[in-house]
């Protein structure tokens, strides 16, 4: 990754309520510090703003913590944005997505030992990626394996990690894990 135009900051450039965030999330990652966190962390309460969504999106959403892997992953790949790749192959393996399954999901739609659901949520994030859309096929495939409530959330989930995966790039947030 190229030089980081915007450099991770500490106690004085973040705040003590983002720092506190920062060192908690730190600790999540099992790292000394979050990038992500201490860059966007600067920008104070658009940070905070942007949180709480981030998390629900992340945690607690309607689409399955594997799903929600499995379209991160995907955007992370189309995006090429390497940093978005370290933190989620190593979190979707705690929501059961194996290292066969991201090789599938960075191969595409059509690799072997997906299901017809996975493909489908995997064409969708394409489309939306690419186009900025889901054709109505697609689309209509889709809301045979989800809910309402689980369509909006997958159009919101795809559109938050493609906006973070711009973001981190422009903003070059240094890895977390630049091993």
């Amino acid at each position: 990754m190229s030089t980081a135009r915007i450099p991770p900051g500490g106690f004085k450039e973040l705040g003590p309520v983002n720092w506190a965030i920062s060192k908690v999330g730190a600790r999540g990652i099992r790292r000394p510090r979050f990038s992500l966190v201490n860059v966007l962390g600067r920008h104070r309460l658009l940070f905070l703003a942007w949180l709480p969504q981030s998390l629900y999106l992340l945690g607690a959403g309607k689409l399955s913590r594997r799903d929600a892997e499995f379209v991160i992953l995907r955007v992370g790949h189309l995006r090429d944005c390497e940093y978005e790749l370290q933190q989620h192959r190593r979190l979707a393996r705690t929501r059961g997505v194996d290292a066969a399954t991201q090789a599938a999901i960075f191969a595409g739609p059509d690799a072997d030992g997906l299901t017809e659901r996975e493909r489908t949520l995997l064409t969708a994030t394409d489309e939306f990626v690419v186009t900025r859309g889901v054709s109505p096929q697609t689309w209509q495939a889709l809301s045979r394996h989800y809910t309402t409530q689980q369509l909006i959330e997958f159009c919101l989930l795809t559109a938050q990690y493609d906006g973070l995966a711009a973001t981190i790039t422009t903003l070059g947030v240094p890895l977390d894990f630049p091993d």
